[in-house]
């Protein structure tokens, strides 16, 4: 997945540039739109791959998964629900799928990646509004309206499938620690 996020961010601020190009020499308006469509659009490819870089730059997989922040909410169960998390949840792709492996890391570690993968999500959700700031230099409000929310909606999707997840990982995290402490004799 990083791969085709990578070469998406790559391809579409390409075509971005190229529709630019093709406006400022034949001031076609459908090139307007293609080029801002494009650059919208690599925007949130790029943005998103900042994002992750830097949060894992700063945290490195570590997050205290027991802060308030990442606690699940008694309200949450049943949004949970009314959702279908649990039927859709295995169909979302992952960045990095390795970092979520029991064969790999420990419920310790998978439950704090949990914790910063929701992080890099919550932030990109904000940041997928920046986009509108363009309308009024650009126009073509749909365009940026239409991506922002979407995209916004995609990170969202991330953000609950991590907190649905993280508070059986943290129970086996717990449970994982507490087996194999020290006997105190």
């Amino acid at each position: 997945m990083s791969r085709l996020i990578k070469i998406l961010a790559a391809a579409t601020t390409a075509a971005a540039v190229c529709f630019a190009v093709i406006y400022c020499v034949t001031s076609n308006k459908v090139m307007l739109t293609l080029a801002i469509t494009f650059g919208v659009t690599a925007f949130h490819f790029v943005m998103r791959l900042a994002v992750g870089l830097s949060f894992n730059a700063a945290m490195k997989n570590r997050a205290d998964y027991h802060k308030p922040w990442f606690r699940q909410r008694k309200w949450e169960r049943g949004l949970y629900k009314k959702l279908g998390v649990k039927r859709w949840k295995g169909r979302m792709p992952s960045y990095d799928p390795t970092l979520f492996d029991p064969s790999l890391h420990s419920f310790d570690e998978i439950a704090q990646a949990m914790c910063q993968a929701e992080l890099v999500h919550e932030t990109i959700a904000v940041l997928s509004f920046l986009p509108l700031l363009m309308i009024i230099p650009f126009g073509e409000p749909a365009v940026f309206i239409i991506t922002s929310v979407l995209s916004a909606a995609f990170d969202l999707c991330f953000v609950i499938m991590q907190r649905y997840n993280r508070p059986r990982v943290v129970r086996l995290a717990d449970r994982t620690r507490q087996t194999s402490a020290p006997d105190p004799a």
